[in-house]
């Protein structure tokens, strides 16, 4: 019986296929660095990009405004998660 569909590609070639991924070593992060010097990054950084969206929504009207506020929504989302993973590093009395 002729079958009508060839067989799936098998996954071990498929694997072997595929050239490594290596990242741009343009921008990096010194490998010594700790988690929570990471974290204070991320959340100054998260922080940084609420003000630039607060801002930038100001100036916008509508749909575009709607959507600049739920970005921001997920920016101020992502910055409570890693004050809270702060907080868990470093419990403050």
């Amino acid at each position: 019986m002729i079958k009508d569909s060839p067989n799936p590609p098998d996954p071990e070639t498929e694997k072997s296929a595929r050239p490594a991924h290596r990242p741009s070593p343009i921008f990096t992060i010194s490998p010594n660095v700790n988690s929570e010097t990471l974290l204070v990054h991320a959340c100054e950084t998260l922080a940084s990009a609420n003000v630039m969206a607060t801002e930038l929504s100001s100036s916008l009207t509508g749909p575009t405004c709607n959507l600049v506020l739920g970005i921001q929504q997920m920016i101020v989302l992502a910055e409570l998660s890693v004050n809270r993973l702060l907080d868990h590093l470093d419990p403050q009395q």
